[in-house]
């Protein structure tokens, strides 16, 4: 007796449909599943057998070989738990073998048959979209986030028995209805943290802006209380809202990270803060069971590293590759995962240890030696892929007491937009949302600079020592810059104000 059902396997922030074979065959009792299952997936067997016993079904003590193709792949986790029962329950003639060959299963069991939850449900509905497949069978606790695409029949079961039923058409699973307009509505609230908060700091606010606009990297350089840490921690308030595209994307990764509980669609750019005593797994992804790290946490979003230098320097020179390439590669022996971490990174540090360098009221007790150290732990290649450095200084008493109006982020937030909806109008269908990600041949076409524009640029390569990444990301600054202005060429002053912000490569380092 052979039975068919089907479920998904996860593979990075995507899912691969797995065909799962059971064969009932005579001989001594016996149950193993073949096709690389981990150690989880092994176990399954005594919840399976338990939950089939314990929901009022006979359970078959016979040989019991389960199959789950491709062989080659790897299987993890615990949701292969119910496609498994019902492929079991096929194979003794209690469902309808007929009808759970059309349907995809996802679901943990538990030891009295209930259906538990499991990560990756928004994936693996992507992939039953994807493979022609019109029912989703799963648990009740996911169905919100399955049911995002509204382009298959997402059907919730909170026990193996409510399964069991539907199959045999003695009981209906309702599909999940869900309504996607109402996610999107009110995604900036107005308890959200505003710049109008912030007093002072007008070139702090100029440079978020432009780093905003062309979803620029940008390090904040100021003294203890100068605040750098909420600038930062308003930055999100600012960016445009994510396109649906943007917004699926990073709700993938959630998913897969079992982080979707509060809301079904990830509508807003996230901002993370790790802190700085965080591993190398933590911050790009990996472990025993590979997840996500908080670079592809932070997807479409902010990046937040308040004590820049404080991280260990190895964990620091691991952004590299994903600020460069907008994705991470973890390998493994047996396999190579890919995620994705287009993200803006904001780095924050103090001037030096003590952090009073160059302040005019407080001296700094930091000797050079002590001062260079500090300095050195970002290294070179960090610094190169940092556009705006940004200089955060103390604020004076006068403006801190002040009650005049500030400008809020609301406003801010209309510029930023209509800058990024010109990028997208600029390089539509290739995947690029914003200057920052430009590459080479964009810069030639869309950086174009007259003679005066190009002397600048050559003086400032020559006397600040620019390297080529250094002089690529001048470019895409001043194309940002142009962009908010509406300017259809890049101008002499938009060169001028990209170029000092690169004031690190000078002073600094």
């Amino acid at each position: 007796m052979i039975a068919k059902t089907y479920t998904c396997s996860l593979l990075g922030i995507d899912a691969v449909l797995v065909e799962v074979e059971v064969d009932i065959a005579s001989g001594l009792p016996g149950f193993s599943t073949v096709g690389l299952p981990d150690s989880i997936v092994k176990e399954s067997k005594d919840r399976v057998k338990a939950a089939i016993q314990n929901s009022g079904y006979p359970f078959p003590f016979e040989r019991i070989t389960v199959n789950l193709a491709p062989a080659a792949l790897r299987k993890e986790g615990a949701g292969f738990d119910l496609p498994i029962a019902v492929g079991i329950l096929s194979a003794i003639g209690i469902v309808s073998a007929q009808r759970a060959e059309k349907m995809i299963f996802c679901g943990e069991l538990a030891l009295d048959g209930r259906v538990k939850p499991v990560a990756g449900c928004l994936p693996m509905a992507i992939r039953a979209r994807d493979s022609g497949f019109d029912d989703l069978i799963l648990p009740g606790e996911n169905a919100r986030e399955a049911a995002v695409l509204n382009a298959v029949s997402v059907r919730p079961a909170n026990h193996l028995c409510e399964v069991v039923e539907y199959l045999n058409g003695r009981m209906d699973l309702p599909a999940f209805g869900f309504d996607l307009d109402s996610v999107w509505q009110n995604s900036f609230s107005d308890e959200e943290l505003d710049f109008e908060d912030v007093k002072g700091q007008e070139h702090a606010k100029r440079g978020l802006e432009v780093a905003a606009a062309g979803n620029h990297n940008v390090l904040l350089i100021g003294p203890p209380g100068s605040g750098k840490t909420m600038l930062a921690q308003r930055i999100s308030g600012i960016l445009p809202a994510l396109s649906f595209e943007e917004a699926l994307e990073t709700s993938k990764v959630y998913s897969v990270a079992g982080m979707l509980s509060r809301s079904p669609l990830i509508v807003r750019r996230q901002f993370r803060a790790p802190h700085h005593s965080i591993s190398d797994a933590g911050l790009v992804g990996g472990g025993q069971i590979p997840r996500p790290g908080e670079v592809s946490l932070s997807h479409n979003g902010v990046l937040f590293l308040d004590e820049f230098p404080e991280f260990r320097r190895n964990v620091l020179d691991l952004l590299r590759q994903p600020l460069e390439d907008g994705q991470v590669t973890i390998a493994r022996a047996a396999i190579a995962l890919t995620y994705p971490a287009s993200f803006m990174l904001i780095g924050a540090m103090n001037p030096c240890p003590c952090g009073y360098s160059g302040d005019p009221i407080r001296p700094c007790t930091c000797s050079p030696n002590t001062v260079m150290k500090y300095r050195g732990k970002i290294s070179g290649p960090i610094l190169d892929r940092i556009d705006l450095h940004i200089e955060v200084p103390s604020v004076k008493y006068e403006q801190l007491r002040s009650q005049g109006p500030s400008e809020k982020s609301s406003a801010v937030r209309e510029r930023v937009s209509k800058a990024r909806q010109i990028q997208l109008q600029r390089l539509p269908g290739e995947g690029i949302y914003s200057n920052s990600r430009m590459k080479p041949k964009h810069l030639k076409k869309f950086c174009r600079l007259d003679a005066a524009g190009q002397s600048i640029l050559d003086q400032a390569v020559v006397q600040l020592g620019l390297s080529a990444r250094a002089y690529h990301r001048i470019l895409k600054v001043s194309r940002t810059l142009a962009d908010l202005e509406e300017a259809e060429n890049i101008g002499s002053q938009h060169l001028l104000e990209a170029i000092q912000y690169r004031s690190l490569d000078r002073r600094l380092f």
